[in-house]
């Protein structure tokens, strides 16, 4: 039945239409963003749990970066603290060496003075940033190592940290007043510098941890919301022809009711 009134067949159409505009959005939003989720209302499990997890990473990157700086700390520590070993080791011999019976014991305590002067000159320059574990005015450093996301629950999430003990060089360094004290100074020094090694070992290790956490909560994320580009560019090219049939459709549609005019011509 053909009818001014109703147009079945365009009404159809453009139904058709409709929705495959909305279907072509969809595609090229996906195209232009490279995500299939990009709010709520895409996929709200997927959408939550995906903000959950970039909200993890960022603040894995800020422990990431916090055990670089503590890195940087323990490096600067302990390259003062190993140089002054070895000028430790110097002075521990000349006092031995003053022992020996005609000896220049000015000249010696000359150099044992001056070696002193540069281990203070050490501990006081091995500073990061005005975090310095050698110098008297030092004091102990906390480093954040890990965080541990919660369940949503106050006082469920954790920090984890480590504390960098300072080490009073400058300190050590006036105690050596013979060869034996000397000698306790060497211990001293050789037990705080092991202790700054086992701390370089552990942010190291935790840093290459912190590391692929991230990278895995990001392919974690990725899974969950990233577009499947080449199924995307599939659907986009499948889209735009059926866009184009469900305009000729339409056109076709509204043009047959000019076709009833030809029933009135005589």
């Amino acid at each position: 039945m053909a009818s001014l009134l109703t147009n079945a067949a365009a009404m159809t159409a453009l139904q058709t239409l409709t929705s495959t505009n909305k279907k072509l959005a969809v595609t090229q939003n996906r195209i232009a963003t490279g995500a299939r989720v990009n709010e709520a209302s895409d996929n709200a499990a997927y959408w939550s749990i995906s903000v959950g997890m970039k909200s993890q990473s960022n603040l894995l990157g800020v422990v990431k970066d916090s055990i670089g700086f503590g890195r940087a700390i323990l490096d600067a520590a302990y390259t003062g603290l190993d140089e002054a070993i070895k000028l430790t080791t110097e002075i521990h011999s000349r006092y031995l060496a003053m022992e020996q019976d005609g000896t220049d014991t000015a000249a010696l305590q000359a150099e044992i003075d001056e070696l002193v002067a540069a281990m203070q000159e050490i501990a006081a320059a091995a500073d990061f940033e005005g975090q310095n574990l050698l110098a008297s005015t030092g004091a102990n450093v906390t480093v954040v190592t890990g965080y541990i996301k919660g369940d949503g629950t106050a006082g469920s999430t954790e920090v984890k940290t480590l504390t960098l003990n300072a080490y009073d060089l400058e300190a050590e360094a006036a105690t050596m007043t013979d060869a034996d004290t000397a000698e306790l100074a060497l211990y001293a020094m050789r037990g705080a510098a092991s202790e700054l090694g086992a701390m370089k070992v552990r942010l190291e290790s935790q840093m290459t941890f912190t590391s692929k956490l991230i990278d895995a909560v990001d392919r974690g994320v990725g899974q969950l919301v990233d577009a499947d580009m080449n199924a995307e560019s599939a659907k986009l090219s499948a889209l735009q022809v059926q866009q184009q049939l469900g305009i000729q459709a339409l056109s076709i549609a509204n043009s047959s009711s000019q076709n009833i005019l030809t029933l009135f011509r005589g």
